[in-house]
């Protein structure tokens, strides 16, 4: 396997344990078979039956290069009453994903329609990395949190 496919494939695990999570905490999974692009609409349609509700991998808009944006999680029924979005970066060795955290940071200011939390975790982001996008949550108040998964799952277990 390819350090590339080696990385998606830990990134899909952290995935994986936050939907446990949201799961955990009695959310349903919404619009799975639906296209990407229509998620939104369908997770957002007041005909759903759950209160309690997410979908995976949403595109949500332009982002700040006008490119198309797809987030992680977008979550409805959390303690946020305009919903949340979650952004899940796993890093285990060296490499470009802090890298991106400004571009991040930037998008969910200026482009995400409902605050975020970002996840990091695997340890191989850059410290001072991780500390920057922390300070943002002053600067940019879309940016609610950054948790690591231990830190996340406390925090859900009194938001969700």
């Amino acid at each position: 396997m390819t350090q590339g496919g080696r990385a998606n494939s830990s990134g899909n695990v952290l995935e994986t344990t936050i939907e446990g999570t949201l799961i955990g905490h009695g959310y349903s999974a919404i619009g799975c078979n639906v296209p990407k692009k229509q998620r939104l609409g369908f997770l957002l349609s007041p005909s759903n039956n759950f209160q309690k509700r997410y979908a995976r991998q949403v595109y949500i808009g332009q982002g700040i290069y006008d490119t198309d944006i797809y987030v992680d999680f977008y979550v409805i029924g959390s303690s946020i009453s305009s919903g949340l979005i979650i952004e899940c970066k796993w890093q285990q060795s060296g490499g470009s994903v802090d890298e991106k955290l400004p571009y991040l940071n930037l998008n969910i200011q200026y482009c995400y329609p409902v605050p975020a939390i970002v996840l990091i975790d695997g340890g191989g982001m850059k410290p001072k990395a991780v500390t920057w996008l922390s300070t943002q949550t002053v600067l940019n108040q879309n940016l609610l949190a950054v948790h690591n998964l231990t830190s996340f799952i406390k925090w859900s277990n009194n938001n969700f």
